[in-house]
């Protein structure tokens, strides 16, 4: 955030010619999504070996996806009113996705500081077409939170410290995705079994009964990243975690910090009971990474 400084609030200093932005969403959850699946997921934290990845990154990467969509409809807009400046982004550049999307009418900024929507509830994409030129404005959605602050309430962090204030240092999908560093060890415990992302807030929200499910067939469940066992996955090697998450966001992690967030897992796991746990865990005890073998030792003086 530092790095890029204002061009994050001001488009036309990201892309020079900006007048108008257009945002865009979409629906990501599975197209075989049960009507009950909030109690689903909250029941799959209960089944400590079990590993979680975010209901988001199951599928096929939605950087790729989203960004062809909007591509296409670039060129549609390109068909009617002839050549025009433009660019396309979805979580790929220093743009304030959530913020653009409230004020344009997607939807209106949670206490989690999600964009909801009273038909759509949370679980889409943001994406936007930066263009250059002048459109008519939508108007912003009205806030429908109320006095609610479940979302608060269920983070296991306590990543969101007010209403709409985050502290990313906190928060798990942070932690365990764009953190590269060893996760602090006071909140190794509170992450529980989750090993790319947190659903938490967004499974709790009364407005996600009205989720949406997708109709591509991108964002259906992989099954090599669904109800899998800890210790299958943290005995995957790099060759191994390179083919199986080829196509998905979890790749750009890399395998070290695979490895570190499955470890944290399964100290959780040995901690409530999971004796098998602890035989996982020694295969990687002299593992080439530092950053790996600290969260080993670590998870391994969970149960003692």
């Amino acid at each position: 955030m530092a790095s890029h400084g204002t061009r994050r609030a001001r488009p036309a200093e990201l892309v020079p010619g900006t007048v108008s932005v257009i945002t865009a969403r979409m629906d990501y959850l599975p197209r075989d999504t049960p009507g009950d699946w909030q109690a689903i997921e909250f029941d799959r934290l209960r089944r400590p070996g079990e590993a979680i990845v975010s209901l988001y990154a199951r599928g096929r990467d939605y950087h790729k996806v989203m960004r062809a969509r909007l591509q296409k409809l670039a060129d549609r807009i390109g068909e009617e009113v002839g050549p025009f400046g433009h660019r396309v982004f979805t979580d790929s550049a220093p743009v304030l996705e959530a913020e653009l999307a409230s004020r344009s009418g997607q939807g209106w900024r949670g206490k989690h500081t999600l964009v909801l929507d009273r038909e759509a509830g949370s679980m889409f994409f943001l994406g936007e077409i930066y263009v250059d030129m002048p459109l008519p404005a939508s108007a912003p959605a009205s806030a429908h939170c109320g006095s609610c602050g479940a979302c608060i309430e269920v983070c296991p962090t306590r990543a969101i410290v007010a209403p709409h204030r985050l502290d990313a240092r906190r928060c798990i999908s942070y932690l365990t995705i764009e953190h590269a560093g060893p996760i602090p060890r006071e909140l190794r415990p509170l992450i529980g079994n989750r090993i790319y992302g947190c659903d938490d807030c967004q499974l709790i929200c009364p407005w996600n009964k009205f989720a949406k499910k997708s109709a591509l067939p991108d964002f259906d469940a992989r099954d090599g990243l669904t109800g899998r066992q800890l210790r299958e996955l943290f005995a995957w090697n790099e060759a191994e975690f390179l083919r199986f998450t080829e196509g998905s966001p979890i790749r750009r992690i890399g395998h070290e910090r695979w490895l570190r967030n499955i470890a944290v897992a399964l100290g959780n796991a040995l901690r409530a009971g999971q004796v098998e746990a602890r035989a996982a865990l020694a295969t990687r005890r002299e593992h080439s990474s530092a950053l790996v073998r600290e969260h080993v030792e670590w998870a391994l003086g969970e149960g003692a």
